[in-house]
């Protein structure tokens, strides 16, 4: 492996010391203060102070109405490729139960959260397609109530995100964005409290999604966004560097790495991307990216790349290679796959179907992604059917009680061991 290009800042997965504290103590300022704070906050930074922050009916309506119809054609198209994958995910999760000893039942069922709260990012890029992600996810699972929040953009409305928002089925909206809006919905403040909250944020949503942990359930901390390409020769450094390009204008921190057995090309796609730059409307976040974050790394061959790859444990990784079937099924560490140049992580992000909610900064090696199975909670169940069954269990329960010196544990298996067993030995 030869490293021909690589980051200038390494990324940092440490705490922020002082991110965390600043996080910690706007917590506790809503926990303790409520509504007057958030509104503080939301006033500083959006610019937002509206005698509600949740959207009536008619204010939703008419947010719609103000949108073009073939922007909510484009919205529903997508949403019913989302909605279609989370509906066979969700048929793939079977409730079981099974007789595993005579008299003896168990079983799982997979129970939707009640209370969800859905964060849809805002700032410079209005993240429509986190509302199909997050909100029509949860609904597909079953959840009862879907509270979705998105920050105003400049003082004003974000219509589409709303009109994404109510055409994936949320319960309630609110204009409500940042740390605030988290709390808001972690507390109880402006609204009746949730039980969990996802979707992806800066990096002080994601701190106070960390913080928030425990008071509220989360789906994973997602952020700053990741691509990793798995190329050689076969493609060309157009496409390279047009993909790296793609996923990195997403931030100044976005790491964009390539991963080929081709030395030329990894050159080829280097000067690309430089000139790709000169005319990309995004470049002023792009090339901080590339410049601060890209990395090239040349591989003898297809097991070294993946190697490398595996050890990276990216966000999203394209193949785009002779053989990607020796990737697709030996890669282990990865929060998307994009197999082939035919497809591409804007896909994944923006319509076709798969969540873009992925893992990052390495949590890859233990997580998948956002998910219709996130907002199930696997509850297990037992039943005891027969004297018998009880009597044996117990009298193998007592003993191992005895092993670990928990006298109360022991006297619950041995009254049911003498009453059914007794019982058995009478009958």
């Amino acid at each position: 492996m030869r490293v021909i290009k690589d980051a200038t800042t390494k990324d940092a997965h440490g705490e922020n010391l002082e991110l965390s504290t600043l996080v910690r103590e706007t917590l506790a300022d809503i926990r303790d203060r409520g509504e007057p704070a958030v509104r503080e906050l939301s006033d500083k930074f959006d610019s937002w102070s509206p005698e509600s922050f949740r959207l009536t009916n008619d204010q939703i309506e008419e947010i719609i109405a103000s949108v073009e119809p073939s922007v909510i054609e484009d919205i529903k198209w997508a949403q019913h490729q989302i909605r279609g994958f989370a509906t066979h995910q969700l048929n793939s999760m079977s409730d079981i139960e099974v007789e595993t000893l005579p008299g003896v039942f168990l079983g799982h069922k997979h129970l939707p959260v009640e209370n969800v709260g859905c964060y849809v990012p805002g700032g410079r890029f209005p993240m429509v397609a986190s509302a199909h992600m997050s909100v029509l996810t949860a609904k597909v699972a079953g959840c009862a109530r879907v509270v979705a929040c998105t920050p105003p953009i400049n003082g004003k409305i974000p219509a589409e995100t709303v009109a994404a928002m109510h055409l994936a089925g949320a319960d309630e909206i609110y204009l409500l964005g940042g740390m605030q809006a988290l709390a808001a919905m972690a507390y109880g403040v402006t609204m009746e409290p949730v039980d969990m909250i996802v979707g992806p944020g800066n990096a002080y949503v994601a701190e106070a999604k960390r913080q928030l942990y425990g008071r509220v359930g989360i789906d994973l901390l997602a952020g700053p966004t990741e691509t990793l390409l798995i190329v050689d020769d076969t493609v060309d450094a157009e496409m390279c560097a047009t993909d790296l390009l793609g996923q990195a204008e997403h931030g100044p921190n976005s790491p964009a790495i390539l991963i080929t057995t081709s030395e030329q090309l990894a050159n080829d796609t280097i000067l690309e991307v430089e000139r790709q730059l000169e005319t990309l409307p995004t470049k002023d976040t792009a090339g901080p990216a590339w410049r601060d974050h890209g990395r090239v790394i040349l591989c003898e061959d297809n097991a070294e790349m993946l190697t490398v790859a595996d050890d990276i444990a990216n966000e999203h990784v394209q193949i785009m290679t002779s053989d990607d079937a020796f990737f697709s099924e030996n890669m282990s560490n990865y929060g998307a796959l994009f197999i082939g140049p035919r497809t591409n992580v804007a896909y994944g992000d923006k319509a076709i179907g798969t969540n873009h909610t992925l893992p990052t900064q390495g949590a890859a090696r233990y997580t998948g992604g956002l998910w219709v199975g996130k907002f199930l909670k696997t509850c297990t169940y037992q039943r005891v059917e027969t004297n018998e069954a009880s009597a044996l269990v117990g009298e193998y329960c007592s003993r191992l009680c005895a092993i670990e010196n928990f006298a109360g544990h022991k006297a619950q298996a041995d009254i049911r061991v003498a009453r059914y067993g007794t019982a058995v030995a009478d009958s």
